[in-house]
């Protein structure tokens, strides 16, 4: 963010949506067991001690926000981490702090 230049409220708004999705601790504890590598919901349950409704649930706000991605292995479904949007997201948070 260069010194005089203005942000858009749209950006200002897809930021602020991603960041609403970080403030949730089971949303925290999916990416933080997506980071160590690909998993299905039932291991993703198993890892968080939560029922599968709930993971699922968290998994499409996720999902929506685009920072996780779904990909159908045979009838599960296997999550991964979107990192190029999950870097996007840590970098308007790093311009964010003074220097």
């Amino acid at each position: 963010m260069a010194k005089g230049k203005s942000i858009r409220k749209a950006d200002l708004l897809e930021w602020a949506r991603g960041f609403s999705l970080l403030s949730d601790a089971t949303r925290l504890g999916i990416l933080k067991n997506l980071a160590k590598g690909p998993k299905n919901v039932t291991a993703l349950c198993k890892a968080l001690g939560q029922k599968q409704p709930t993971v699922s649930h968290h998994l499409g706000l996720l999902r929506m926000g685009r920072l996780v991605v779904g990909t159908r292995k045979g009838k599960a479904v296997v999550y991964t981490t979107d990192k190029a949007n999950l870097k996007a997201l840590a970098a308007v948070l790093a311009k964010m702090m003074p220097k």
